[in-house]
C-alpha cells in the first residue's frame, strides 16, 4: 500500500512536540496577561455623565494603578477626596502644582499659564467652560475638570476650598481605555495641546502589549491544539483515497 502523502512517523512526533510547546507558550502568554493586566490595573463603572464624550454613563473603563505623583496634564484619572463625596470620581486633570488656570480667553478657551488650550475632547463646541475661573493651583494638589464641561461637578465648584484643587494622594488610577461598550472599546488617546507645557503628557501604560500577548496566546493554544486533529484527518485521507482506487482496479 502506498504511503505517498501521510507524515511519517518521525515528522508526526517532531509536529506533536512543537504543537504541544505552542500551547504552553500560548496558555503562558494567556494566563501571564491576565495577571499582569489584575496586577496593573482596575476596572472602574463610570457614574455620570461629566466625562463625555469621552466615557459615557455606565460605561466600564481600564484604570492603570499609579501613584499621584505620576499624573500629568491631559490625564483622565480616577480619585477620590471627601471635600468632593464618598464615591469615587473620574475627570481630567487640566493643571498641576504652580499652574494659573482660566478660562476664557477671547477665543473662549482656557489657559494654563496664559497659554491657550485646545481641547477636542469637549462635549460642546462652545467655550471651554459656560461660567469664567481663575485659580492658582498649590503645590502637590491638581485642578480637575470634566469633559462635559455644562454638566459637570468638578474643580469650579469648589473653588472656595483649596483653589477647588484636589492632593496628588487622591488618585488611585489613571484611566487607559474604555473596556465597555464594546462599541465603544478604545484607547485614550494623550491630549497633544498640552504637550508643549513643562513636563509634558504621560505615556501610554503596558495595556497594549498585555493586550497582544493575551491574543497572541490565544492564537498559539488554539492552533497547537488544532495540529492533532488535522495531522490525523489528512493522515486518513490517503488511506481511504488508495482503498478506493485498489477497489476500481479490481472492478
Amino acid at each position: 500500500m502506498s504511503t505517498a502523502g501521510r507524515p511519517g512517523p518521525s515528522r508526526g512526533r517532531v509536529g506533536r512536540v512543537l504543537s504541544g510547546i505552542a500551547v504552553a507558550v500560548g496558555c503562558a502568554l494567556f494566563l501571564g496577561g491576565f495577571a499582569w493586566g489584575a496586577l496593573v490595573y482596575k476596572p472602574y463603572t463610570v457614574p455620570t455623565d461629566s466625562m463625555t464624550p469621552t466615557i459615557g454613563r455606565g460605561h466600564r473603563v481600564l484604570a492603570q494603578r499609579i501613584h499621584g505623583d505620576q499624573v500629568h496634564r491631559g490625564d483622565v484619572v480616577v480619585f477620590q477626596d471627601t471635600a468632593w463625596g464618598v464615591a469615587p470620581m473620574v475627570k481630567r486633570v487640566v493643571g498641576v502644582g504652580g499652574d494659573v488656570v482660566a478660562c476664557c480667553d477671547k477665543s473662549g478657551r482656557m489657559t494654563v499659564n496664559g497659554q491657550p488650550i485646545d481641547e477636542p475632547y469637549l462635549q460642546d463646541q462652545g467655550p471651554a467652560s459656560p461660567i469664567g475661573f481663575s485659580a492658582k493651583v498649590p503645590e502637590g494638589r491638581l485642578f480637575l475638570l470634566g469633559d462635559h464641561r455644562a454638566d459637570s461637578v468638578d474643580s469650579r465648584s469648589h473653588l472656595s476650598t483649596g483653589q477647588g484643587t484636589v492632593p496628588r494622594s487622591a488618585v488611585t488610577g489613571r484611566v487607559e481605555a474604555t473596556a465597555w461598550p464594546l462599541g465603544d472599546w478604545g484607547m485614550l488617546d494623550r491630549p497633544a495641546s498640552f504637550t508643549a507645557l513643562p513636563g509634558g503628557t504621560s505615556h501610554t501604560g503596558p495595556l497594549p502589549g498585555l493586550a497582544a500577548a493575551v491574543v497572541a496566546g490565544a492564537a498559539l493554544i488554539l492552533g497547537g491544539a488544532a495540529y492533532g486533529p488535522v495531522e490525523r484527518l489528512f493522515r486518513r485521507r490517503p488511506a481511504g483515497e488508495t482503498a478506493k482506487k485498489t477497489a476500481a482496479s479490481h472492478g
